[in-house]
């Protein structure tokens, strides 16, 4: 019987149809795998919306600060340390870039530009990542596993209303005031290395700052900046809600994996979504 559905089901052999089968896996890996992408952007998208829609509710202005102090306040320190030291080393190679072509007055426009434009936005966003979207997801799902999630519900307190909806506004509020401080104090070490340590006119420096950066500069950056708030803030959000789902794991190392996922995946989509609103931006 087992024989006869076999030919039936392979008139042509078991050979064939096993040669068969084994070309046809990798394509139906890669189909799983695209379907299952599309299935988790579809999600975070409507738990994006659904939290946003929730943000316009009475008694969330207080919780929304509390997480502007914890994701914006908290991170400013990284973010000086970090953009002074970026500043001061763009600076120093530009100089010795520029000067090789006799272009070292562009030195003010070239840090400025490409602080405002791209690595202010990035590493940023980056930065905040690391140190506050890891505790966001972190903490969740702690709380899921915790079945705090759970209590709430019981309580008849919406979950999104007083755990999502503040941590995504506060990330959107923070993100561009912190990109703005790290432009500042970028453009800062890049005269610290350009003008106090390499010896440029401090007039020349400013001045090519002035004459080369525009409103669309700022605008462009900032707009990269919300958009990469959204971006983290979703994906932290929902690595930590969803922790319970997770087939590889449970409990505790859940949420270190769940954690991880949440940097990485934020990390790379932060790259991605700067290539193609760059591109947008430059239409």
């Amino acid at each position: 019987m087992a024989l006869t559905e076999n030919k039936q089901c392979c008139p042509e052999g078991e050979e064939k149809c096993g040669t068969g089968i084994f070309l046809t896996q990798p394509f139906a890996f890669i189909g799983k795998a695209v379907i299952g992408w599309i299935d988790v952007l579809g999600t975070a998208t409507v738990f994006l919306f659904m939290a946003l829609w929730k943000t316009f509710r009475p008694k969330q202005f207080s919780k929304v600060i509390q997480q502007v102090y914890y994701i914006g306040a908290r991170s400013i320190t990284i973010i000086m340390l970090v953009s002074l030291f970026t500043g001061m080393v763009l600076g120093l190679q530009s100089y010795h870039a520029l000067i090789l072509f006799g272009a070292v007055g562009g030195l003010g426009a070239l840090v400025s530009l490409s602080l405002i434009r791209e690595l202010g936005p990035v590493l940023t966003a980056i930065m905040i990542t690391a140190r506050a979207g890891s505790a966001i997801t972190a903490e969740i799902g702690i709380q899921r596993i915790s079945e705090q999630v759970d209590a709430l519900q019981t309580m008849r307190v919406d979950p999104f209303r007083y755990l999502i909806s503040p941590r995504i506004t506060a990330s959107i509020i923070s993100f561009p005031l912190l990109t703005a401080a790290f432009d500042f104090i970028g453009i800062v070490g890049g005269y610290i290395s350009g003008v106090m340590l390499l010896g440029l006119n401090a007039g020349v420096y400013s001045h090519s700052i002035q004459a080369n950066v525009d409103m669309k500069d700022l605008t462009d950056g900032f707009v990269k900046a919300i958009v990469f708030a959204v971006i983290v803030a979703t994906v932290c959000c929902y690595q930590g809600y969803f922790v319970h789902m997770r087939k590889d794991s449970h409990g505790a190392k859940a949420v270190g994996l769940a954690t991880t996922s949440a940097v990485v995946t934020s990390c790379v989509l932060i790259l991605v979504s700067d290539y193609v609103v760059t591109s947008l931006l430059l239409i």
